[in-house]
């Protein structure tokens, strides 16, 4: 068998799926199990939820929420202009516009599946498609804009199913001097970090350097840069040129990144096996802190409603008896409950004086919460978090 399952998260809801009723009908839900290819070393789920169920005009996720995320794609942004200088830019999940907007002077065109998001970034006269990314599309595309110079997605290649289409279309539309810039969670730190809630039905995939370097190459890209970044919990940025352009030199960090995952194991089911047992022992864990916090009838909530803590809440089923509520900084999620779990989410303006402890659905931004959260932490609040185990911060 070249896949082999790993680790079965149960049943779970669609995690954008913020509900207007904690008593809802017909809420869809699939089994999350996680399944690794021998072959490519690909690591993915069983079974993928189909897009338009994911991504559709109610779609939540707003990437300029967060300061962290603004600060790093205006940081990425002025480093493209400077360096690489291109005449033409290319957005894959361009979303509430928080990149491609910096390049308001050159043609830049965004794809967004999402009519809500894509409707915003077309009001900021950016050219923005309300498609999912296909080899026909990149073909219209094409017949429109040309070849682009830089094409960068960030945390949406992991959320298409197809990626032998998803590349070649890339490719495709890749000037033969242009380059590919891919963001997404790192499978190295979510396997270290023992961070399973990078596993929800928009992450397709979590990719290694490793995969990537063996699935692209069939598509006539290859990998010749990475860099590591804090983002997300741990993520990679991936540079890719064409496969037969030798005036791109391939950096020596691709060999370092390739070793460094071959030393921890990427390659060997076993390493999933182990984290398998860990994600086991983790639940249990956390289950436990809830457990004697409510016995102690402590006041406990949720901060931020994430896609991420949705895998952990309905995996440990941790709902409403033990949270509270959440508070979000995202106005679409205020009023709503959470999916599968159907705790109330409320508008983010502080934390309330009553409150005691706080489950850190945000995990990946704990220095950014912990600065705006001084107030909290000074008067005695504590946070919750299982990553990278479960414990009391």
């Amino acid at each position: 068998m070249k896949k082999i399952s790993f680790l079965n998260l149960g049943r779970h809801p669609i995690t954008n799926n913020f509900l207007k009723t904690n008593k809802p009908k017909n809420e869809f839900f699939y089994n999350l199990k996680l399944i690794y290819n021998k072959e490519t070393k690909l690591v993915s789920l069983d079974n993928f939820v189909p897009p338009k169920k994911m991504f559709n005009d109610k779609y939540a996720h707003r990437a300029s929420a967060s300061i962290t995320m603004q600060k790093a794609y205006k940081h990425l942004a002025y480093k493209i202009k400077k360096k690489i200088k291109p005449k033409s830019i290319l957005e894959i999940g361009s979303n509430d516009g928080v990149f491609i907007k910096y390049f308001s002077n050159i043609n830049n065109v965004g794809v967004e599946p999402c009519k809500n998001l894509a409707d915003l970034t077309s009001k900021m006269k950016i050219k923005t498609y309300d498609k999912f990314w296909t080899f026909q599309l990149s073909n219209k595309i094409l017949s429109k804009h040309g070849k682009f110079d830089i094409i960068y997605s960030a945390n949406t290649i992991s959320h298409i199913h197809n990626l032998n289409e998803t590349f070649k279309a890339i490719e495709n539309s890749l000037d033969f001097n242009g380059i590919f810039i891919l963001e997404d969670p790192s499978l190295l730190k979510s396997l270290q970090k023992l961070s399973y809630d990078q596993f929800y039905d928009e992450h397709a995939y979590v990719f290694s350097i490793t995969a990537l370097k063996n699935i692209t190459k069939q598509s006539g890209l290859e990998v010749f840069n990475v860099e590591e970044l804090k983002t997300h919990g741990g993520s990679n940025r991936v540079y890719f040129k064409k496969i037969n352009n030798k005036t791109i030199k391939i950096s020596n960090t691709v060999n370092k990144h390739l070793l460094k995952e071959k030393n921890f194991g990427i390659n060997k089911l076993q390493t999933y096996r182990i984290f398998a047992n860990k994600v086991l022992k983790s639940k249990k864990n956390l289950i436990k802190i809830f457990q004697k916090l409510k016995k102690e009838k402590k006041n406990i909530i949720g901060y931020g409603a994430t896609y991420k803590s949705s895998t952990v809440l309905n995996f440990c089923k941790i709902d409403k008896k033990f949270i509270k509520y959440f508070l979000d900084t995202t106005p679409t999620k205020a009023g709503k409950f959470t999916p599968g779990t159907h705790i109330p989410i409320r508008k983010y303006n502080g934390i309330p004086s009553d409150v005691d402890y706080a489950f850190l659905g945000a995990w990946n931004f704990k220095d950014e919460i912990f600065k705006k959260e001084k107030k909290f932490i000074n008067r005695g609040g504590r946070f919750i978090t299982h990553v990278p185990s479960p414990k009391i911060l």
